[in-house]
């Protein structure tokens, strides 16, 4: 273009300032919705451009297979990349989420106009159960609805919080394809196969079925909600203390 790299940032930077332009991250702009005869870009669409790889996930996903009725303030993204999109100069944003078994504790959030962007990294062998949807003009990554689910049992205040990961699996039941999430869930970890199989067992699945996931090796028992502090009576079959609110033990 015959302009100097000094000018052509200045010029990037004015645009953005102007309103004309959203910076994603480090390079990389695309028009606003200010430009006349645009359609604004979906938050999903630019989540694909921030990372890859990435997928749509947690509660965002949950969101997109109306799996619950709220409206998540942030957009979850999955990802197996070691480095995430962060703010000039800043460390690693640290949030009261906790760590996601076979990834990071926390992660980071980074904002890109009015949203606000929540990477989770996993380690890539975790990084699987990913299907493709259309919106708008683009094809987006996200986790299947059986994937989802089972974020929510291994990092509940991803998806709000362990009553809304419950109320997912009982909007899902009829539609559950139990043994692909039984078999998702043996890639994972044994908390995760023994809380899956507490809950289907209460959804009426034949014990015959859950085989699998009683037969994961575990020592000690785990909460059944891991966001929330021990309580409550113990289930020895799944070896899961059950701390939901009202159960005493």
């Amino acid at each position: 273009m015959g302009l100097s790299s000094g000018y052509f940032r200045e010029a990037l930077h004015h645009l953005a300032r102007s309103g004309w332009i959203v910076r994603l991250k480090k390079g990389l702009y695309v028009l606003s919705g200010a430009v006349p005869g645009t359609i604004p870009l979906h938050e999903f669409e630019i989540a694909m451009a921030l990372v890859e790889p990435a997928a749509i996930s947690h509660w965002s996903a949950m969101s997109h297979h109306g799996l619950t009725d709220q409206v998540p303030r942030r957009v979850f993204v999955l990802t197996s990349a070691r480095s995430v999109p962060r703010l000039r100069g800043a460390k690693a944003v640290r949030t009261d989420l906790p760590a996601v078994a076979g990834g990071k504790q926390g992660g980071a959030s980074y904002p890109v106009g009015a949203a606000t962007y929540q990477f989770v990294q996993v380690k890539p062998e975790r990084f699987f159960g990913i299907e493709e949807v259309w919106v708008q003009e683009s094809r987006i990554a996200i986790t299947d609805p059986e994937r989802t689910l089972l974020d929510g049992l291994m990092a509940p205040r991803y998806c709000g919080d362990f009553a809304e990961v419950l109320h997912g699996f009982e909007v899902r039941a009829p539609k559950l394809d139990v043994e692909r999430i039984i078999r998702y869930a043996l890639m994972l970890d044994a908390a995760t196969a023994k809380r899956l199989g507490w809950i289907l067992e209460r959804q009426g699945i034949a014990s015959d079925r859950l085989e699998p996931l009683g037969a994961v090796p575990m020592k000690g028992y785990r909460v059944l909600d891991p966001s929330s502090p021990r309580h409550g009576s113990y289930d020895a079959r799944w070896m899961i203390q059950v701390n939901l609110p009202g159960t005493v033990g």
